[in-house]
């Protein structure tokens, strides 16, 4: 398999875990998680919808995004982080960038700098 579709297959996964494990933290049944694949354009998203009382929700909670060979974390509000995840089965930290971060903190955290 090559690396590009072991990186699918990996981050499919893991965002379908973490929405699995989330489906009993989330209390109220008018929110729920769903989760997204677009593989052409290797976007890959877990988003909130719905109601938290009379409060509309619709936000991203991860966004991954495959761009040269790395993996791009652009959201990440999962309770342990995705890259910890993404590492755990096997992706080197020289393939994920946080890009949520600052350019001048990214050399910071370990992680790849950019794509």
């Amino acid at each position: 398999m090559d690396k590009l579709n072991r990186y699918r297959g990996i981050i499919e996964s893991k965002l379908n875990e973490v929405v699995a494990l989330s489906e009993g933290a989330i209390t109220t049944k008018q929110l729920r998680e769903q989760v997204v694949f677009d593989r052409q354009r290797d976007n890959y998203l877990i988003f909130q919808e719905g109601w938290d009382g009379s409060r509309r929700i619709h936000g991203f909670v991860v966004h991954l995004e495959i761009l040269n060979g790395k993996i791009l974390i652009h959201e990440d509000w999962t309770e342990h982080g995705i890259a910890r995840e993404l590492e755990a089965a096997g992706i080197p930290k020289t393939d994920i960038v946080l890009s949520f971060q600052p350019l001048p903190v990214r050399p910071l955290t370990g992680y790849a700098v950019a794509a």
